[in-house]
């Protein structure tokens, strides 16, 4: 894109500056228009599973509800408590609304369609995607409140608790990928199981860290059964309690935002990204886009969010943490001897 605007006649540096900002443009507008349309489907599958009807008014089938939603929420008044830390109590949204756009950058959509295709791409989503956090930290101190701070603690324990499975989980996958580049990880998982699958969630080895990661990303992103920082039955509506208009609607942004993400990189890091199911030439697989595959896998992973959160009862906190930190922590690190051990002999020879 930046030999594109050089060919206007533009310097090298406006072209690179015009191509950095059309591709965070590319991205940014379809994802913000992602999440109005995910929130739909979101409520639709609820309603298919409680057997009632959802959005059907605003729009054919409803499909404007959510820009309705939108609407509504920005022509509402910003209210501000009066103990509150109006800097932080203000900033904080926008914390969350920002790191769950950056991480982005890095995420590749097909071959070559990425907008900063870096080295270590991985370590960089493992990064920003932490930083979300410190939103809803933020928000639970600044507004004053007990039970908002209440919530601010619980998201910080549960936040690392589940960052650390994570972390081991990443690890077996960059072992076997030996990358941390997002790219050379999705190239890594073609033929697998004698030739005839791409991904390494078919690999029987990175089966279970598939299963962790995607339990734990529920976690990462407080979806139910993980909800505890939003638990109505004891926190109202958690760190969001004193928020209103925007504010509010851009922590619900930010955390669809991150509920995308984590299904692109459950889709990237084991089940193939934009590569088909299936290694084989006797269906015309190849013939598909990859962006296809890849939103497809997005979709299907979406739907088992949601299938969790309409089906599974909330986690008590004890529950949580006991989930985190004597199952998925020691689970995660035992695979990740086993992947070691399996590549020492395997791949390096077992002098090495």
């Amino acid at each position: 894109m930046t030999a594109w605007y050089q060919s206007w006649g533009l310097s090298y540096e406006w072209s690179w500056l015009f191509a950095t900002v059309t591709g965070i443009l590319l991205i940014a507008f379809p994802l913000m228009l992602a999440v109005a349309m995910i929130i739909y489907a979101d409520r639709k599958i609820w309603a298919a599973i409680a057997l009632r009807r959802g959005p059907n008014v605003v729009g054919p089938f409803g499909l404007l509800q959510s820009f309705a939603d939108g609407l509504k929420v920005f022509l509402k008044e910003t209210i501000v408590p009066t103990g509150a830390n109006k800097g932080l109590f203000l900033i904080a949204p926008i914390i969350t609304f920002t790191v769950a756009l950056i991480v982005w950058a890095v995420i590749p959509f097909d071959y070559g369609v990425v907008l900063a295709d870096i080295n270590v791409g991985l370590l960089y989503v493992l990064a920003a995607s932490s930083l979300g956090v410190y939103g809803i930290i933020a928000a639970g101190w600044a507004s004053n409140s007990k039970y908002p701070f209440f919530s601010a603690l619980r998201a910080a324990a549960q936040m690392v608790s589940y960052e650390v499975s994570i972390g081991f989980v990443l690890i077996s996958v960059v072992l076997y990928a030996n990358t941390f580049n997002l790219t050379g990880i999705v190239l890594q998982q073609q033929g697998h199981i004698f030739g005839l699958f791409n991904g390494f969630g078919f690999n029987p080895l990175l089966f279970p860290m598939a299963v962790v990661f995607l339990i734990s990303s529920m976690a990462e992103t407080f979806r139910t059964p993980f909800d505890l920082t939003e638990a109505e039955s004891e926190l109202v509506a958690g760190f969001q309690t004193e928020y209103s208009s925007m504010s509010f609607a851009l922590f619900w942004l930010g955390e669809y935002g991150n509920v995308i993400l984590m299904c692109a990189l459950n889709a990237l890091l084991f089940w193939g990204g934009w590569l088909p199911p299936l290694n084989v030439d006797l269906i015309p697989w190849f013939d598909i886009p990859g962006i296809l595959w890849l939103f497809a896998k997005m979709m299907f992973f979406f739907f088992v969010f949601s299938w969790v959160r309409a089906t599974v009862p909330r986690y008590r906190y004890d529950q949580l943490m006991r989930l985190g930190w004597k199952i998925f922590l020691p689970m995660s690190i035992f695979f990740v001897i086993i992947v070691s051990g399996w590549l020492m002999l395997t791949r390096y020879g077992v002098a090495a």
